[in-house]
């Protein structure tokens, strides 16, 4: 059996027309079912419903042999143990600082102000940061983040930027682009050994598919 873990929303929705190209569909709607795990065409494959920041961890200590996981969740949480072997180039956005409309970002970098920053993803806006010579203090929240600049938690926020219209609906503006995210396929490496031909099929399939989708 071959154990694939995913998350509901948006990677979920964007991985099945890719799955379906390898020749999996899955059976259940998780939006009208309450089960996590999930059978497929393939008497040997099934799919396991983990929170997004949860699929390292169960592909890593081998509750499922594969996963598809966003960017910035290996960045955060960290990818030790991980076989990364495709971007599926799926769910994509930016991970972004954004301000509320009027506060002079610019100014408050360049004269060397401690800017206050909310975010979920500590490690990412330290790093960033640090490399730019800017002393925050960061405060982590897990969701809500447009609220932070608005109510005075906080002078900006570091976050997941799709379109920017929530960003935009919430008078908030986006001021720096900090990396560009997209979905990528890990592997447990000990299930790579032991399920080598059917992993290393999907694993080819997925290649094969994310090629042909590509812009020439």
């Amino acid at each position: 059996m071959i154990t694939l873990a995913l998350s509901k929303g948006r990677i979920f929705d964007d991985i099945l027309p890719l799955l379906k190209t390898v020749g999996i569909e899955v059976l259940d709607d998780p939006d009208k079912s309450r089960k996590l795990i999930l059978a497929t065409n393939q008497p040997d494959v099934r799919v396991i419903l983990v929170r997004a920041t949860d699929v390292p961890t169960y592909v890593q200590h081998g509750g499922a042999d594969l996963g598809v996981v966003g960017k910035d969740t290996l960045m955060e949480s960290g990818s030790q143990g991980l076989y990364q072997p495709l971007d599926l180039q799926i769910a994509k956005c930016r991970i972004s600082v954004a301000v509320r409309e009027g506060f002079d970002y610019a100014a408050a970098v360049r004269q060397g102000s401690r800017l206050t920053v909310a975010t979920k993803y500590v490690a990412i806006a330290r790093d960033f940061f640090a490399s730019k010579g800017v002393h925050v203090d960061l405060i982590k929240l897990y969701g809500s983040m447009e609220l932070a600049p608005l109510t005075g938690l906080a002078d900006a926020i570091v976050d997941l930027v799709s379109t920017g219209s929530t960003l935009k609906a919430n008078h908030l503006v986006e001021v720096e682009r900090i990396l560009d995210i997209s979905s990528h396929l890990v592997v447990n490496q000990t299930a790579l050994k032991l399920k080598q031909a059917p992993i290393r099929r999907i694993i080819d399939a997925f290649g094969q598919a994310v090629t042909a989708a590509s812009p020439a």
